[in-house]
Parts: C-alpha cells; structure tokens; sequence
C-alpha cells in the first residue's frame, strides 16, 4: 500500500512539473510575440537612435586604438534625397512598393547565384533589413530569420512602406560607424542628406551590402561599376509613391 501511495505521488509530481514547464514555455512564448508589437508601434512614431548593430560594433572595438563613437543623426523622410530611396531600391529590392515584405523571386536568384558561383547576395528585402537591424543582433540562425519574418509581417502592416523606408535610411550601416543617410553625407560629401545628387546616392548605394569592405569616399573599380549601373536602373524604376 505504501508503495502505491508513494507511485502515485511521484506520478502526481511529474504531472505537476510537466504542466509547471509547459506553462513556462507558454508563457515566454507568448512573450517573445507580445513584446515586439509593443517597440513596433512605438517605432511607428518615436525615432530609432540605436540599434543592436551599433551595440555589436561597439563591444567589438573595445580595446581597439581608433576605437570611436558611432556617428548618426535622424532626420525626416522629407529631408533625404529622393534620389537616394530610388537609389536603394534599384540596388536592394526592385519589388519594394508592391511586395508584402517578401520576395521570393530575390531569394531564388540569390540561390541561382550561389548555385553558378557568382559572388554571394542575401536574399532580404529592405523590409527584412529593417526588421534585422531595428530588432535583432546580425547572428546566422534559423531561429532569427524565423523570427525576422515575424518582425517583417509586424512592420509590414504597422509601419507601411513610407515609413521602413524612412528608419531604413536613417540606421542601416554606411561606414565604419557611420549610420544613416544623414551621416553619411556630412561626413562623405559634406552636405545634407536631402542635397545628396544621384550619383551620390548611387554611391553610397552601391557600398551598402558591406560598407566596412566598400568604401564611398575610396571606391573600388566594383563599386564604380555598381555605382554606374545603378545609375542606369534608377531612372527604371518609374514613379516611386510610398
């Protein structure tokens, strides 16, 4: 009898432990999806001054010698170059305005260019970008870009095109510590952002896909090549209404 009592006990504690971890898992769960609509909707109006990106940089030059402050300054839409939203979408995601935030026709070519061994070219949207650079620290994992799609669907629907493109502009990386349209052009042509010509934009639009190896004030022969044919889609795009 005894040994029954004491069965059915631990039975019971299995029971309990198992509905106390599922309740916890639940629950963090529910968390990791609640708390993001929260910074999402606040993002719609406050502006982002700081990104985990900037954090990861910062914590990777401690100790380093020119070790400096990032340099960044949010500006409005309305005060950028229009030149420079053309400029980035020609080269980053042609499908900007009419996709949900997705676009598989830039994940199977990025695919078909790995599979022919032409240099490598993620397959995000500016949507996906904002989404990783706002939210996420720029870890490889399956988990992150899971929930970097979560982020993108929240956005997407939240923010509207208008406004990804406006924190697009002012917090991807442009330069070694440098952040944002804004910054970008003081520190690379000495002027504002919204005075920015389109070759400029072209420019600093080509560097994008790994601005600490490209250089916008010390282009390669690449990134001139990239610059020119940016130029030349930018006036492909049509009319841009965000």
């Amino acid at each position: 009898m005894a040994q029954g009592k004491t069965k059915r006990k631990n039975k019971v504690r299995k029971r309990g432990f198992s509905f106390y971890l599922i309740r916890i898992l639940f629950i963090l769960s529910a968390a990791l999806l609640v708390w993001p609509v929260y910074f999402v909707i606040l993002y719609k109006f406050v502006p982002v001054y700081y990104t985990p990106l900037m954090l990861q940089r910062k914590i990777e030059n401690i100790g380093v010698a020119n070790n400096h402050s990032a340099v960044k300054e949010w500006v409005p839409y309305e005060d950028i170059s229009p030149s420079l939203t053309r400029a980035v979408i020609s080269s980053e995601d042609n499908l900007f305005q009419t996709h949900s935030g997705f676009s598989f026709d830039m994940m199977q070519k990025a695919w078909n260019d790995i599979q022919k061994g032409k240099r490598f070219r993620g397959g995000s949207t500016i949507s996906q970008q904002t989404a990783k650079n706002v939210f996420l620290f720029p870890v490889k994992s399956y988990v992150r870009k899971a929930y970097e799609a979560y982020l993108t669907f929240l956005i997407e629907n939240i923010w509207g095109k208008k406004r990804i493109m406006e924190v697009y502009l002012n917090v991807i990386e442009m330069g070694d510590g440098i952040y944002g349209a804004e910054a970008a052009a003081k520190t690379f042509f000495n002027k504002r952002a919204k005075d920015l010509n389109p070759q400029q934009c072209a420019l600093i639009a080509a560097c994008l896909p790994n601005p600490l190896i490209y250089h916008v004030n010390r282009p390669s022969n690449y990134i001139l090549k990239r610059q020119a044919k940016i130029i030349a889609l930018m006036p492909k795009m049509g009319k841009i209404e965000l």
